[in-house]
Order: C-alpha cells, then structure tokens, then sequence
C-alpha cells in the first residue's frame, strides 16, 4: 500500500475517533475529576452567614445535613404573627457558638457552591447541627442527611420550640418559590457574630436604644442588617428601621 494511502486512512481514522469521543463527552454528566486531596478539619472563630452556614478563615462552611431557614424567611408564631425566623435562626447560631469556641469542622463534601460541607461541632464537643435542629432553629434535611437528626426533630416539634411553636414552610421549599433568593456563594456574613466595628462604614454593634440616637436611614439600615439588636429599631416588621428617618 502506497505510503501516503495510508497516511490519509490513518488521519480519517484518527479524526473519526475524535469526533467520537467529543460527541459522547457533551452528554455526560458533568464530574468532579479532581485529585485534590480531602480537606484536613478546619478550627477558628465563626462568622455567621445564616442559620446552617458559617464562615472561618474565609472558607465558607455548610452543615452537613440540615437546612434553616433563609436570612429573608418569615415564619408564623403561635398567634399567628409573621416573625424574622431566618435571622432568628441566625441569632441563636450566634448565641450557641458564642458559648464556646472555637468551632472545629470535619469535611464530608463540597456543594454546588463549592462551600465546605462540614459536621461541626464547638469546643465542648456539642453538634451544632444537632443542636440547631433539637432547639427547633433548622431542620433535618433527609434528602443529604438519611435522617441523622430526626429524633432531634420529633423532639422539638413535641417540645413546640423554634419554629414549631408556629406555622412555617420548609426552607428548600420556600426557596422553590423565591428563586430570587437563592443562597449565594458571595452574601456576606452577618455582623452579628462579628461584633466589629466595620470601617468601611464607620459604624458599630453600639446598642441603640432609640432612632433619636441615630444619624441617618442609611445607618439605621445598617444596624437591622448587621447588628443582633437591630430588629428592635423595626418596630413593625416591615424591613425598614427608623422610618422616620427614611
């Protein structure tokens, strides 16, 4: 056979195949083929994102196995009142870990937002996850935790405690029908935890009792959003602190 014949059927051969193999790659599944090796546990103090999400070192950390409620869920108490659970939820994870740190995380996944996925617990040995959903502040979400937390879950919601003392829509039900509200990778963590004074802004976590005491919407805004006792400036309810001022 002639040289260059056969040269010509060994390049048609070798295009084909790859022709083949880029085909058939576009319809499979995206995978995760990277050899990196698995996270060792990570240890500090924890910023607060939401009530199943936590910040240290800059690494975002999800609870393994749990879903709170989002930052902008409402809920119903017992007499039918709408109340801030997601940031209620984010305020008792604020009060929990203060209690005693620091919180140490153990690796067990990535999700799609290439956070941590974590089992954490605090000092003392306790798990945050447990106890968030024993304490009726999130629940145990079968869909990733086989049900690991549902005896703390009956025991809550026998115990009418967190947001069983109402009415509520699971959170990955809630977030169904808010997709606008989607958990980002980039939302960043609440100042509650923090207790900084942030100096890009000028403000702090100061108690304030009264919008007397207070210069601006702006900072009023600032102090709902980033301060533990913020709410209390929103006498309404409605998201707006110190309406007078706005």
């Amino acid at each position: 056979m002639p040289k260059q014949l056969l040269l010509l059927i060994l390049a048609s051969a070798t295009a084909s195949i790859s022709l083949w193999v880029m085909e058939h790659r576009s319809q499979a599944p995206h995978l995760n083929l990277s050899s990196s090796p698995k996270p060792d546990p990570m240890s500090g103090v924890a910023s607060v994102v939401d009530g199943d999400t936590i910040e240290i070192h800059g690494q975002r950390i999800r609870f393994n196995g749990i879903d709170a409620p989002e930052s902008k869920q409402y809920c119903s108490d017992a007499k039918g009142s709408a109340y801030p659970c997601g940031r209620r939820s984010a305020e008792a994870l604020d009060a929990f870990l203060a209690a005693s740190g620091p919180v140490e995380c153990r690796f067990v996944d990535w999700d799609r937002y290439h956070r941590f996925v974590g089992d954490c617990r605090r000092a003392d040995g306790v798990s945050v996850a447990s106890w968030m959903v024993e304490h009726g502040q999130a629940l145990d979400w079968p869909r990733y935790s086989h049900g690991a937390y549902s005896e703390q879950q009956t025991k809550a919601e026998a115990s009418k405690v967190g947001m069983w003392v109402g009415a509520f829509q699971a959170p990955w039900e809630w977030r169904l029908e808010h997709t606008d509200n989607s958990p980002t990778p980039n939302r960043p963590p609440l100042g509650i935890i923090s207790r900084r004074v942030v100096a890009q802004s000028g403000y702090s976590c100061q108690p304030r009792r009264y919008c007397s005491q207070i210069s601006s919407c702006d900072e009023s805004q600032w102090y709902l959003h980033n301060c533990s006792w913020g709410r209390k400036l929103d006498r309404d309810g409605d998201g707006v602190a110190c309406e007078t001022l706005c």
